[in-house]
């Protein structure tokens, strides 16, 4: 694969899960369903795939259970990404969940026991302004910002425990563990607040209004095959040939196809303040310039 290939493909895979806001509108059922059903098919799917190539994910009982804790994490993150997104707009939701980088910035010097740099603090504040002026002039969707907010950390926890987990094991072992973990979690949910039961099933169909193609049930499986199973297929093969800092750049456009999108596939409903816009540029600015420094940094210490 070239390195023109592979930079194409990472957009492609970037504009699949920038996608993922729009079917989670789109979508009818409750965001913990919607997930319970997109961890178990995206599970089975990949599965399949390594099973047909011949790769194993066989690991330790240890380190499966600390994956599948990994994957409660990451099961909440979704959760709390659809249900912004129900409770609020895609476009409010995306702009929120760009600060994770941010986020990511001050957790991984406590798993990784580095100081603090003062540039992240100043670039934290700058994403306080711009999350100040979405807040200040979207008022009605209060309560979608700040459930964003709460999936933007679960996500950048997330993203730094994988980090330490890919250092000794395989993305297809992670992957599958931490995604049977998330669905185990959620079904532990279920069980204890009654609603492990057939409406589980039954509820796609009987919201879903496609006719013969439930509505539902085909976004639930375009969300769990190709948003996830195959997005991560191919980011692992484009992994090997770009490097981490083209790969975080190229993610770091996620809110800005899928707020483009919104507007383009859900029209009125994604019409936003212009102080919206200013916000989220604010905040995306700030995310570039933050990925832009960890380089320069990179590059000092290597």
């Amino acid at each position: 694969m070239s390195q023109f290939s592979a930079r194409l493909r990472m957009h492609f895979i970037v504009f699949i899960w920038g996608f993922t806001g729009i079917l989670g509108h789109l979508i009818t059922i409750d965001a913990f369903t919607l997930v319970w059903h997109r961890m178990w098919m995206a599970t089975v799917v990949l599965a399949i795939y390594l099973l047909l190539i011949g790769r194993s994910f066989k690991t330790t009982a240890k380190e499966a259970i600390l994956l599948m804790l990994a994957g409660s994490i990451i099961a909440a993150h979704w959760v709390t990404f659809f249900y912004a997104i129900k409770v609020s707009t895609v476009s409010v939701t995306l702009a929120c969940l760009s600060t994770g980088a941010l986020f990511t910035a001050f957790l991984e010097p406590i798993f990784f026991r580095r100081a603090i740099d003062v540039r992240e603090i100043v670039l934290g504040l700058s994403v306080v302004v711009g999350l100040y002026i979405i807040f200040n002039f979207e008022t009605r969707y209060t309560l979608g910002i700040v459930i964003a907010l709460t999936s933007a950390f679960l996500s950048a926890l997330f993203s730094v425990i994988n980090g330490i987990m890919v250092k000794t094991l395989k993305p297809n072992v992670i992957t599958t563990y931490e995604l049977t973990g998330g669905w185990m979690a959620l079904s532990v949910f279920f069980l204890l607040t009654d609603r492990l039961n057939q409406e589980l099933f039954t509820a796609p169909v009987s919201k879903g209004s496609w006719g013969y193609l439930n509505g539902d049930w085909t976004m639930i499986f375009i969300l769990a095959s190709v948003c996830t199973a195959y997005a991560f297929i191919e980011s692992v093969k484009v992994m090997k040939v770009l490097s981490p800092y083209s790969v975080m750049l190229t993610i770091n456009l996620e809110p800005v196809y899928g707020i483009l999108m919104a507007a383009l596939f859900l029209g009125e409903s994604e019409q936003m303040s212009y102080q919206f816009y200013i916000g989220t540029g604010i905040i995306l600015s700030v995310v570039f310039i933050e990925a832009y420094l960890r380089r320069q940094k990179q590059k000092i210490t290597s």
